[in-house]
């Protein structure tokens, strides 16, 4: 008759340990049927579920793994395993399978309480907890520290609408970011990330700074805030803003790049996605001699935004072409994705207004940034916590993995 054990080893991490342990299986000759180890703070856990064949030894083999573990001054707990318990362990793997993902400043006990209990809640089992973010040092976080949890559930979700509407409580509740995606292929396997560009990229709406150096600051900047609210048409309200900046000096634009704030991350991400192979573009209802800055200062493959009339050095007024709206910007996502010859679901979108959406939409990850109330709580996934870097985190990139990536360049 098959044995089927369970090998669960901890304490001190060694070198030398896991092979020590495996010789020994090799030794009579069982099957490994699953495998895990991990090390927190230099204390190791490992669990080996194996099958001692017909006619094996399991008993010797127990006694000499018992032996090698306790002379290395490991805890060893050997536990026999029904067939039944294991065909019901076999069967489970055909259950889909989520991954939720926290995001913070740092991590509490009380958060990841929280999430948990909804997983609970909700009828779904853990596999796994992975912790992406680096090493946090005791006292004072650093100057914009992060935090990143990731979470492997699995089981059948009877209402993913409700799940999801619990985390972002519980996200809203604790002032964190949860991310909540089904584990598919996609995940690991995007390869276009699109991004708007005003309070995207850049932490400004650049016609508002414009406005402002022409004197019509409060004019413009109270139309921008009703159309990034979705209350007024965007392409109507972009022409009444352009009109008010008539008279306006073209040095002014070379004034406001060199202003212009990159966003927290931003840098980071985009240095990434490049080393990674990853295509990128800005997709923007603002102006082109912006994105075309952008473009040169974090490396954009690809720039589609708005050409502002100029005549003899001064703004008419006018844009010329057409206005890169909301339904241009998913048109112009769909025809880069149709270019690089991928499906919609490997395109990251990332934004922040309402005239956003139709491309968050359409994106096989959409992710609202520091958005607006609508936006937030119309897009599948949202970061306002931490920096444009942490859709890495989403991605399942730890910071070592990154900083690998980076080093080898």
């Amino acid at each position: 008759m098959t044995d089927i054990l369970l090998i669960s080893i901890s304490g001190e991490d060694q070198s030398g340990l896991t092979a020590g342990i495996t010789s020994i299986l090799a030794r009579y000759s069982v099957n490994v049927l699953d495998i895990g180890q991990a090390v927190i703070h230099a204390t190791l856990s490992m669990g080996v579920l194996v099958e001692v064949p017909d006619q094996g030894d399991a008993a010797g083999m127990s006694d000499a793994v018992r032996h090698h573990a306790q002379e290395r001054g490991m805890q060893i707990r050997i536990t026999p395993v029904s067939e039944d318990s294991y065909a019901q362990w076999v069967h489970a793997q055909g259950r889909a399978r989520y991954i939720i993902t926290l995001l913070a400043r740092k991590i509490t006990a009380d958060q990841l309480s929280r999430v948990t209990a909804v997983v609970s809640r909700h009828g779904l089992n853990i596999d796994g907890i992975s912790r992406l973010s680096g090493r946090i040092p005791l006292g004072e976080l650093p100057a914009l520290s992060k935090a990143c949890v990731e979470f492997s559930v699995r089981g059948p979700l009877q209402d993913s609408g409700l799940f999801r509407r619990d985390l972002l409580e519980v996200a809203s509740e604790l002032d964190v970011d949860l991310a909540f995606q089904q584990d598919t292929m996609y995940r690991r396997n995007r390869r276009l990330v699109v991004f708007d560009m005003d309070s995207t990229l850049i932490e400004a709406e650049v016609i508002d700074e414009l406005a402002r150096l022409a004197g019509v600051g409060e004019q413009v900047s109270a139309i921008t805030e009703r159309a990034m609210r979705g209350e007024i048409d965007f392409s109507e309200s972009f022409r009444a803003r352009v009109a008010l900046l008539r008279g306006l000096e073209e040095k002014a634009l070379e004034q406001v790049a060199g202003t212009l704030k990159i966003t927290e991350g931003a840098e980071h991400l985009l240095a990434t996605l490049r080393t990674l192979g990853y295509k990128t573009a800005i997709l923007s209802g603002g102006f082109t001699y912006f994105a075309r800055h952008l473009q040169a200062r974090l490396g954009i493959d690809y720039i589609h935004a708005n050409e502002l009339d100029i005549e003899g050095g001064v703004v008419t007024g006018n844009v010329v072409g057409t206005i890169v709206d909301g339904a241009r910007k998913a048109a112009l996502l769909r025809q880069l994705a149709a270019e690089q010859n991928i499906d919609l679901q490997q395109v990251i979108a990332v934004g922040d207004g309402a005239n956003d959406l139709p491309m968050l939409s359409i994106a096989g990850l959409g992710i609202a940034f520091r958005a607006k109330p609508l936006v937030k709580q119309s897009a599948e996934q949202s970061i306002s916590t931490l920096g444009l870097d942490a859709i890495l985190y989403l991605l399942g990139l730890s910071d070592r993995y990154q900083n690998h990536v980076m080093a080898n360049q």
